[in-house]
């Protein structure tokens, strides 16, 4: 699948997700559980943009 509207959308989510993680990663006590949820997510993104680049 190469298109870049779909790819765009997934580069926004991955971005998104970061910005979750460091919210989460930042506060006085961070939910471990909530960030490795959120890097799971992020991974998954990562490797689906790889296949659609």
């Amino acid at each position: 699948m190469n298109n870049p509207a779909h790819l765009d959308t997934l580069v926004e989510k991955h971005h998104a997700l970061q910005a979750a993680i460091d919210d989460e990663s930042h506060r006085p006590l961070p939910d471990q559980v909530r960030v490795t949820q959120l890097k799971r997510e992020k991974l998954k993104l990562k490797e689906e943009i790889s296949r659609s680049a």
